[in-house]
């Protein structure tokens, strides 16, 4: 079953795509955001195209773990997503996988400032991946 992680931003959600495996996370695309229905609607095409067995959410909590106008945000495109989806759907903790995906990419030679899809995208993949590994843990 293939999983879908969305990396829910302002200006753009990054967008990564497990294997059929469950086991690597890729980055996939990055929607630009348009207004909550159009956005929707580009996620479940995705995840209808990729035949999607699961969502997975970034959910930004702050440092110390509380939520902000952000998560708060996330949460509200969450639930307009769960109105328009029967595939299930899950939030988990985001904190520093954008400062992570801006450094895998600035190791690999990516210059984050001009990359800034690529990031959101990457950010979702990293999101993803521990998502994924610690379904293996337990």
């Amino acid at each position: 079953m293939r999983i879908l992680a969305l990396d829910v931003g302002e200006k753009r959600i990054g967008v990564a795509l497990s294997d059929p495996t469950g086991l690597l996370a890729t980055p996939l695309t990055t929607i630009e955001r348009k207004g909550q229905d159009s956005d929707i609607d580009a996620a479940l095409r995705l995840a209808t195209e990729h035949e999607v067995g699961e969502i997975v959410v970034g959910l930004p909590l702050s440092m110390s773990g509380r939520r902000g106008p952000q998560a708060g945000r996330v949460d509200a495109f969450v639930r307009a997503l769960a109105e328009r989806t029967d595939i299930p759907l899950k939030s988990v903790d985001e904190r520093l996988s954008s400062v992570q995906a801006e450094r895998m990419l600035r190791e690999s030679g990516i210059e984050p400032s001009k990359n800034k899809a690529r990031i959101d995208s990457a950010a979702a993949a990293i999101i993803l991946q521990s998502y994924l590994d610690s379904m293996r843990i337990t």
